[in-house]
């Protein structure tokens, strides 16, 4: 089928109902084990009658309403709806601290929040004003809302007349995960939103027949603008998950056609498959021919990734090891770079790219440069607005003639291929007065077995260290002590020939294995699971001088 002429959001809703109203459009398993099937009329009718019950709250034109709900069929559904308005949409992540629920509430200026599946509901509820209004999703958590969907879906005939949007108005507000500081509210138009995906079609050709499974978070722009805004724009179906222990059964049930996720996740995923078959005997059965074809077909179904033509990586660097792994199943993992500031519209590995490493050329319409710091500077068409009532930082972060700067560091290399190199704000200079970055050594160490995130400090210090999550089974197993002598020398050993391709300044003295977990619950990585590495360094650094003194390669927390 023909793709909309318009690529802005309601009008690719419109298009798609004319198409194909009667087909479906979003799959959402209910927790009682049913499905739900929304077609694109239905989808549509039910926007409408929610547009129309915003419309009776006499709200000021453009008001913000906030979405705060776990990935499910009426996330969007909502979301047309408060466009179909008039109004503002602003996603609120659902595992957020009550004081950070708070603060985006009362910063955004929200109307009123819509909330729907919330694990933890009962955390973030104190956060949200007494004299706001809600509205319940039919996946809610409890009974205490002042307005239910079922009840505005009864009692609301749908919206007749949808407003006329500019492409270059406000949309909505995405407050930043951060890894460090107050969320910002990123203010993206409706072009800006719709840039995204129609330059993702490009590299990438995707159509209507083609399906997808929604499970990070929506409120992230690298799930809206490839699970929202593309589905919009290509009339693809969405498959829902309904939670993390029901991910391969929703896994299997939506078979995608493109499949997103990241780095941690794409790990965990080889993790599992090396537990029930060691790499050593993948090695012998993949060099076995027929049979080797078999088991990598046999693997990819059971990981429901058998019908994937489009597989996505993003959020942070995935090592050359695992992308081999996968490429070597038949899967191509394709790289892409992008920001809330920039609706993840910046760079993308294309396919048939063997050159690992890099985050590919710019994507259709985007230019990049590097500043004379190292700073990577972007121009996208998808550019953000700027921040909401933060006039100051936008200046910073946005110039007069477009140019994002992405706090980033790198480097282009053949091909106008982007590499990353670090985090401006990173960078850490030790007692030499020598420059650290320290994404580059946690992308090495993070690839060793059994480990599962690394940060790399050490400012003021001689030599960097570099603190390390095991993998929980990987721990359990080193209860003994003859188990974990083992492991240190095996660990050892990896930092020795690491170091040996590091500069000098940039060796590692020694890792520390730490005992507690870093969780986003306890406030160690953000939503998107990155670390927050303000956090980590401040919870160890009562502990520093004990683990310099000791001079020892590998510390046991």
């Amino acid at each position: 089928m023909k793709k909309p002429e318009s690529n802005l959001a309601l009008d690719c809703l419109a298009h798609w109902v004319a198409q194909k109203g009667s087909q479906d459009y979003l799959v959402q398993p209910m927790p009682d084990g049913s499905v739900v099937k929304l077609t694109w009329q239905e989808v549509d009718e039910q926007a409408r009658r929610f547009a129309a019950f915003l419309k009776a709250q006499n709200y000021p034109p453009r008001s913000q309403i906030a979405l705060m709900s776990a990935n499910c069929a009426w996330w969007i559904v909502a979301d047309l709806g408060i466009w179909m308005a008039g109004h503002v949409s602003v996603p609120l992540y659902p595992d957020l601290a009550a004081d950070t629920v708070q603060f985006i509430l009362e910063h955004s200026e929200a109307k009123l929040v819509v909330v729907g599946k919330l694990a933890k509901w009962q955390d973030m509820k104190p956060g949200v004003p007494a004299d706001l209004p809600t509205v319940a999703l039919p996946i809610h958590p409890d009974d205490s809302f002042s307005h239910s969907w079922d009840q505005i879906m009864a009692n609301h005939a749908p919206l007749a007349e949808v407003p006329a949007w500019d492409p270059d108005e406000l949309a909505t507000m995405v407050y930043t995960s951060g890894s460090t500081g107050r969320p910002k509210g990123v203010m993206l138009s409706f072009a800006a939103m719709q840039a995204t995906p129609r330059a993702s079609a490009e590299v990438v050709p995707t159509h209507e027949n083609d399906r997808m499974l929604s499970y990070l978070p929506l409120a992230h722009v690298y799930e809206r603008a490839n699970i929202e805004q593309l589905s919009l724009y290509n009339g693809m179906t969405v498959f829902f998950a309904d939670s993390l222990a029901t991910f391969q059964k929703d896994l299997q049930r939506a078979r995608p056609t493109v499949f997103l996720s990241v780095p941690r996740l794409w790990v965990k995923f080889q993790e599992g498959v090396n537990q029930k078959m060691p790499p050593a005997r993948q090695k012998l059965l993949f060099s076995i021919p027929l049979v080797g074809g078999k088991v990598k077909r046999k693997i990819l179904e059971t990981l429901g990734l058998d019908q994937v033509r489009v597989a996505l990586t993003a959020s942070a660097p995935l090592s050359a090891e695992i992308i081999a792994w996968y490429r070597s199943l038949g899967l191509e993992l394709l790289e892409a770079y992008g920001m809330s500031e920039n609706f993840g519209l910046s760079h993308n590995t294309r396919p048939g790219n063997r050159s690992v490493g890099t985050v590919g050329p710019p994507a259709p319409g985007v230019e990049h440069r590097i500043a004379e710091n190292g700073e990577i500077l972007v121009r996208s068409p998808a550019n953000m607005l700027g921040y909401f009532k933060n006039p100051e930082k936008t200046r910073e972060d946005l110039t007069e003639d477009g140019w994002l700067h992405t706090g980033d560091m790198g480097r282009i290399e053949n091909d106008n291929q982007l590499r990353i190199t670090g985090r401006v704000k990173e960078l850490f200079k030790t007692s030499k007065g020598k420059y650290v970055a320290p994404a580059p050594i946690e992308n090495k160490l993070v690839n060793h077995a059994g480990v599962e995130a690394v940060c790399v400090a050490g400012a003021t210090r001689e030599q960097p260290h570099a603190l390390i999550l095991l993998e929980p089974e990987t721990r359990k197993k080193l209860n003994d002590a003859a188990a974990r002598d083992a492991y240190s020398a095996e660990l050892e050993a990896a930092v020795k020939q690491m170091n040996a391709t590091l500069d000098h300044h940039e060796q590692i003295a020694f890792v520390v294995l730490v005992r507690d977990p870093w969780t986003i619950d306890n406030g160690y990585l953000t939503p998107t699971m990155k670390i927050k590495r303000n956090v980590v360094e401040e919870a160890y650094a009562g502990k520093l001088d004990e683990w310099y003194a000791a001079k020892q390669a590998v510390i046991w927390e």
